[in-house]
């Protein structure tokens, strides 16, 4: 029955919130994978910003669509757990310290390997409100596994104001989502992360938000 409550909450919760009570304004919508694998990268402000992006794909891929999650806090109780894994398709990895041997990243590349669209965030966790942090390195390592797999950057903007970190009742701002070009692994870990900082950077330049720079 889980498929069934992930298809009622997509219908009718998670699309209307983001497209009714916020507003969603999409620029080159075409750039979106029409089908897997595929990798989205973006910013992280939110917790809207997983539901954002799920929201801007068929219902007929809601159940390829994978946000990669850290464990510790998305699988902290029962329910939130049922929840994360059930409704919202969730890849938890492991934040905290792992034995030798242990691959934190092998639930991405199962999903990749199954074709689904995994939905990761460099940044690691939501900082604040409209402001990028550093990348972390580990879409690079997904990358390189996956070389043929295309990379799509996406830089959201509007998320970090309607529900910011540690605020619990979204306050109804329009949110706006930019879409890149879709980019590969490029055989070196350094440019790789170059390009793809400088790939979501010129989203956020070429948009009219200069709150970002």
């Amino acid at each position: 029955m889980s498929w069934l409550v992930r298809i009622l909450f997509f219908v009718l919760i998670m699309r209307p919130l983001v497209l009714i009570l916020f507003g969603l304004n999409v620029r080159h919508e075409d750039r979106l994978p029409k089908r897997g694998p595929a990798i989205i990268v973006a910013n992280h402000n939110s917790h809207l910003d997983t539901m954002a992006l799920i929201a801007l794909f068929p219902v007929r891929l809601l159940f390829k669509l994978r946000p990669i999650a850290a464990a510790d806090y998305f699988l902290k109780s029962r329910l939130m757990s049922w929840f994360s894994l059930n409704v919202i398709g969730i890849i938890p990895v492991k934040r905290t310290k792992r034995e030798d041997g242990d691959d934190p990243l092998a639930g991405v590349h199962e999903a990749l390997d199954n074709r689904d669209i995994v939905i990761l965030y460099p940044e690691g966790t939501r900082g604040e409100p409209e402001q990028m942090a550093d990348f972390k390195k580990g879409v690079s390592f997904v990358a390189e596994r996956n070389p043929n797999v295309p990379v799509v950057p996406i830089f959201l903007h509007g998320t970090g104001k309607a529900l910011p970190k540690g605020a619990f009742i979204p306050v109804p701002l329009f949110l706006d989502v930019f879409v890149g070009e879709p980019m590969k692994w490029t055989g070196d870990r350094a440019s790789f992360m170059s390009q793809l900082r400088e790939r979501i950077h010129g989203l956020g330049a070429g948009s009219y938000f200069s709150e970002w720079y």
